[in-house]
């Protein structure tokens, strides 16, 4: 308690001495002063535009998935679920064998698709300043892809909503 009083003090007797240590008043002039620059330069509206449209084609068709994915996803689990009840009939786990295929395959198209997007926005110099926002999307989608191989559809289409609001996202820092 006493260290406490004897700091407040000493900072109560610093804080007048520092006030008269600016003797002129400082004033600036319109015409010497230079505009503000802003951290993020000017970006071509067309290219700016495109990049948009890629991003959000890109959102059309992971939520146009997803909505599929999880129908799909339902069944394979209860196809799963009458395999280990061995109740399943051999049309139904072929069915389930080739749904299951192409899930996958569809996520690997998601995943290029998402890594064309981020490899434009890195080489195109007006859209590099949004790259940060949108680099991680395809890792997202790589990972929902190692989720489907392993089976758990559900969570692979988790992470894809992960990427669909990383999207989002960059939509938002683009308008």
């Amino acid at each position: 308690m006493n260290r406490i009083v004897i700091l407040a003090f000493a900072v109560l007797l610093a804080l007048p001495l520092t006030a008269p240590a600016q003797t002129r008043s400082r004033t600036t002039s319109k015409k010497g002063t230079q505009p503000a620059k802003t951290s993020l330069p000017p970006v071509n509206t067309a290219a700016k535009s495109d990049g948009a449209m890629k991003v959000a084609n890109q959102i059309k068709n992971l939520t146009r998935f997803l909505y599929l994915l999880g129908g799909v996803a339902k069944g394979i689990e209860q196809v799963d679920e009458a395999v280990r009840k061995n109740e399943a009939s051999p049309a139904a786990v072929q069915q389930n064998t080739q749904n299951k295929a192409t899930v996958k395959t569809s996520l690997q198209s998601v995943r290029e698709g998402l890594d064309q997007l981020e490899i434009y926005f890195r080489g195109t110099p007006e859209l590099q300043v949004y790259y940060l926002k949108l680099a991680g999307s395809a890792s997202g989608a790589a990972a929902a892809e190692d989720q489907a191989a392993a089976g758990h559809f559900d969570q692979a289409g988790r992470s894809l909503l992960g990427v669909v609001n990383r999207l989002t996202d960059v939509l938002l820092v683009m308008r």
